[in-house]
C-alpha cells in the first residue's frame, strides 16, 4: 500500500466518523422531513387530521400558513400547518 501516505492514513479515522454520521443521521432526518413536508403540501378540504396536541377535526379552509379544522358540530379552529401532525385519512 505505496500509494496510501501516512497523512492520509491519519485522516481515515475521522473520514469514516463522518460517513458514518451522514448514513445514520442526517440522511434518514431529510428522508422524514421530505415525507412531512409532502404530506402538509397535500392537504385538502376534507382530510381527518390530528394536531401535534392531539386534536382530533377535518380541515374546512386554508390560509397561507394556517389551516381551519372542524372539532366540533359549529367549532372551528385555526393552527399553523405546521402543527398538523398527521392525515389520518383523505377526502373522498
Amino acid at each position: 500500500m505505496e500509494f496510501l501516505s501516512p497523512e492520509i492514513l491519519q485522516w481515515a479515522p475521522f473520514i469514516i466518523m463522518i460517513v458514518i454520521f451522514y448514513f445514520l443521521f442526517y440522511r434518514p432526518q431529510k428522508k422524514e422531513q421530505k415525507k412531512r413536508s409532502d404530506m402538509l403540501g397535500s392537504m385538502k378540504k376534507g382530510d381527518r387530521v390530528v394536531t401535534i396536541g392531539g386534536i382530533h377535526g377535518t380541515i374546512t379552509g386554508f390560509s397561507d400558513d394556517t389551516v381551519t379544522i372542524r372539532v366540533a358540530e359549529k367549532v372551528e379552529l385555526d393552527f399553523n400547518r405546521a402543527a398538523v401532525a398527521s392525515v389520518k385519512n383523505k377526502a373522498e
